[in-house]
C-alpha cells in the first residue's frame, strides 16, 4: 500500500504547503492513513526563535476541540505550522483519543 494521501480533496484551505519538504508530507500522510481523520487544513508558517535552531522536522497533534477535530503543529528549523486535522469523531472525548494515537503513529514512524 502506498501512502499517497496527499490529494487536494484530502487537503483544504487557502494553500496546500506543508514545511518540511518530502519529510513534512510523510507526517501528513502517516495522518491521513488513519480512518478517522477525514481531512488536514494546513494554517499559515510563521518563524519563530533563532537562525541557531535545529534543522530537524518534528510534528504533534495537539487538544480536542467540543467536536473532536484537532491541533497539529509541525515545526521544521526556525519554521512553525499548525495544521486543523479535521476528524470524523464526535467529541473531545474521542478526540482526545484520537490525538494520542495519531501521536503514537507519529512517534512509531520516527523510528
Amino acid at each position: 500500500m502506498t501512502k499517497s494521501h496527499s490529494t487536494p480533496e484530502k487537503i483544504g484551505g487557502a494553500h496546500t504547503t506543508i514545511i518540511g519538504g518530502r519529510h513534512g508530507k510523510k507526517l501528513i500522510d502517516t495522518i491521513l492513513d488513519h480512518s478517522e481523520v477525514k481531512r488536514i487544513v494546513p494554517s499559515v508558517i510563521n518563524v519563530k526563535g533563532n537562525a541557531a535552531a535545529s534543522g530537524g522536522i518534528t510534528g504533534k497533534v495537539l487538544r480536542s476541540d467540543t467536536r473532536g477535530n484537532l491541533r497539529m503543529i509541525i515545526t521544521h528549523g526556525t519554521a512553525v505550522q499548525e495544521i486543523r486535522v479535521i476528524t470524523t469523531v464526535a467529541d473531545d472525548t474521542e478526540g482526545e483519543r484520537l490525538m494520542n494515537e495519531l501521536n503514537a503513529m507519529l512517534f512509531d514512524d520516527k523510528e
